[in-house]
């Protein structure tokens, strides 16, 4: 499966942004899927991951309550919406995409995900 991420920019603090995965080449309702972020000389780490169904959803405690993840697999997407964005905030967030055909499961490892996106940058500024 290819991901193209999208929907990043530039966002001042306590702004929103809405980053989407569309997927092509396989069908997404088979994938678990999961947002990672790596910043600046930093580590990539975990976001927010959804079930192929979309039943099961986890989000990093650092932007909880400032994220919901969705998907619609009858578009092939998935969505993230961030709100009250932070400077700390500022990362390239790359979407990934793990199959479970015969699971319904999230992971928040990053290293169980096969297949990655390109990233989009997302930019706060203060």
């Amino acid at each position: 499966v290819q991901l193209q991420a999208s929907g990043g920019g530039l966002v001042q603090a306590g702004g929103s942004l809405r980053l989407s995965c569309t997927a092509s080449g396989r069908a997404l309702s088979n994938y678990m899927m999961g947002w990672f972020r790596q910043a600046p000389g930093k580590e990539r780490e975990f976001v927010a991951t959804i079930s192929r169904t979309g039943i099961y959803k986890a989000y990093t405690d650092s932007m909880r309550g400032r994220l919901t993840i969705s998907r619609d697999n009858a578009k092939n997407t998935v969505t993230l919406q961030m709100n009250s964005l932070k400077p700390e905030d500022t990362a390239v967030y790359y979407c990934a995409a793990d199959q479970k055909i015969d699971s319904d499961l999230v992971s928040r490892d990053g290293s169980v995900y096969d297949f990655w996106g390109q990233g989009t940058l997302v930019t706060v500024s203060s």
